[in-house]
């Protein structure tokens, strides 16, 4: 079991991606747009990927987290609601904002266990600021840290409960980055106690999570010389330093702009800064052959977490799926 996230091509395997992956025996796979086109189907590709490495427990993640970034669309999904809406409905009433992020990620969790997708790429916990790129935006809860740990806790325990493991991103904070790390390299100049306050303070609160993702961003006050996913310094000073995360810490993709060198050099940095799965998630068979050639096999601390991760997945919980929505519809204010 190599420790690597790999996507796929289209809706279903091809015969070389079946030869790879079974070859390679990646950690998990991820889902984007791209490969989900009905229930069906879905259901049928993450069967066939468990099968294709022997564990029916295998993750298989996908970036579901309402509004503008929500992989499942179209006629066979509800759209659901951006983070920035319960924000919003916190100013009105806390308890209800709190109540429905839960509802919420219970009907997201729903929708996407019943497809066989264990794992989904939600809370955003960055606490954006006036100015930033809005590459976050309304993905973020609110700009109040400790909303924003509240809605997101919310969020976890959605999940939790309805059978999904939730991942807290972007860890220690892409909130207050000026560039879009998809493009380009985002460098935060913010003091460290400012920084420990604002910005890294719903981690800290959240520490207890399943799964981190990591931003590809420069803090210079912690390591101006390399952003958090490849820094041993920000992941042992504020990642599992100060914020206390010893859960399974994953990479964002390591296609993004933001890193440079080749992906071989990507990998060995993130692994040597303390990550513990890559994260790759473009379909280029050659750009995966070069990730899994420098990805080890998952063993000692990482191995250890990733278990520990997994075993948090519990079987759902039951609900009443149309009640749950009408409340949401009506609390949110959806005709």
């Amino acid at each position: 079991m190599r420790a690597v996230i790999f996507g796929c091509d289209s809706v279903e395997l091809s015969a070389e991606e079946q030869a790879f992956f079974r070859e390679v025996q990646p950690w998990g796979f991820i889902l984007f747009k791209r490969n989900c086109e009905s229930p069906e189907q879905v259901r049928r590709l993450t069967t066939e990927m468990r099968a294709l490495l022997g564990r029916a427990d295998a993750p298989i993640l996908i970036d579901q987290e309402g509004g503008r970034v929500q992989r499942l669309r179209g006629d066979h999904w509800r759209s659901r609601p951006a983070p920035a809406s319960f924000g919003a409905l916190n100013r009105q009433d806390p308890a209800m904002a709190r109540e429905m992020a839960y509802t919420n990620a219970r009907l997201m969790a729903k929708d996407l266990a019943d497809i066989g997708i264990n794992v989904d790429c939600t809370p955003v916990v960055d606490v954006p600021i006036e100015g930033a790129h809005d590459i976050i935006g309304d993905r973020a809860f609110g700009r109040d840290p400790w909303l924003v740990a509240s809605l997101g806790q919310a969020v976890i325990d959605g999940m939790l409960d309805g059978g999904v493991l939730p991942v807290i991103k972007h860890i220690p904070g892409h909130g207050r980055a000026r560039a879009d790390s998809h493009m380009e390299l985002p460098v935060v100049d913010t003091p460290r106690d400012e920084l420990e306050r604002s910005d890294f303070a719903p981690f800290r609160a959240l520490a207890q999570s399943p799964f981190a993702m990591t931003a590809h961003v420069v803090y210079t006050a912690i390591d101006p010389t390399a952003p958090a996913t490849t820094s041993k310094r920000v992941i042992d000073e504020i990642v599992r330093g100060f914020m206390g995360y010893d859960g399974c810490l994953l990479t964002d993709d390591l296609t993004m702009r933001a890193l440079k060198g080749s992906l071989t050099d990507r990998v060995k940095a993130s692994l040597a800064a303390g990550c513990d799965i890559i994260l790759h998630c473009m379909r280029n068979m050659d750009e995966m052959r070069e990730v899994a050639a420098a990805t080890p096999i998952l063993s000692g601390k990482a191995l250890e977490r990733a278990q520990r991760a997994l075993k948090a997945l519990k079987p759902a919980k039951p609900l009443a799926v149309a009640e749950a929505q009408t409340r949401l519809d009506a609390a949110l204010g959806v005709a």
